[in-house]
C-alpha cells in the first residue's frame, strides 16, 4: 500500500466483532464518516500495524469501544503501547493517543443497564484487575484507575 486516503474523520477500533457486525450493519461508518476496525477480539500483529499506519498517514483521531473488564482495558494497552512479548517492535505497532470511549464500569450505573446485561467478576477477573492497576500505561491515567477500582 502506497498512499492511504480517507474523507474518514476518526476511526473506531471495536473489540467485540459482533458490536463490529451490528456497526457495518447499521452502515454506521454513513452516518458518522469513519473507519470501523476490529481485530476479534486479542489484537493481532497485522491489526496493530494497520492501525498504526492509517493514524500516522491520515492524522485522524482513534475512539475504542472495549467491554468493560479488565481485559477489555488490556486489549487497549496492547493496542496503545504494545504486548510485553513484542516491546522490540511497539514503534511499528502501537497507536499511543487512543481515547477510551466505553464502555466503562462507571457507564453501567450511570446509563442505568440492566442486571441481566452485567456478569459477576470471577476470581481471574479480579486477579487481572489488580495487576492492571500496577501498570505504567494505568498509573498515568487517573480517570482508569478510577474505572478499574469500580470494577
Amino acid at each position: 500500500i502506497e498512499d492511504i486516503t480517507s474523507d474518514a474523520e476518526f476511526v473506531l477500533l471495536v473489540e467485540k466483532e459482533a458490536a463490529y457486525i451490528r456497526l457495518a450493519e447499521d452502515r454506521f461508518y454513513h452516518r458518522y464518516p469513519c473507519i470501523v476496525i476490529t481485530a476479534k477480539g486479542q489484537p493481532d500483529i497485522s491489526t496493530r500495524m494497520f492501525l498504526s499506519r492509517l493514524t500516522s498517514e491520515l492524522q485522524i483521531p482513534v475512539l475504542c469501544l472495549v467491554d468493560a473488564d479488565p481485559y477489555g482495558l488490556k486489549i487497549l494497552s496492547v493496542y496503545m503501547s504494545g504486548s510485553k512479548n513484542m516491546s522490540y517492535d511497539s514503534a511499528s505497532l502501537t497507536t499511543p493517543d487512543i481515547k477510551w470511549l466505553g464502555l466503562r464500569p462507571s457507564d453501567l450505573d450511570k446509563y442505568d443497564l440492566p442486571e441481566q446485561c452485567r456478569l459477576d467478576m470471577t476470581e481471574n477477573d479480579i486477579k487481572t484487575g489488580k495487576e492492571l492497576l500496577k501498570e505504567d500505561f494505568i498509573a498515568k491515567n487517573p480517570e482508569w484507575t478510577k474505572e478499574l477500582e469500580i470494577m
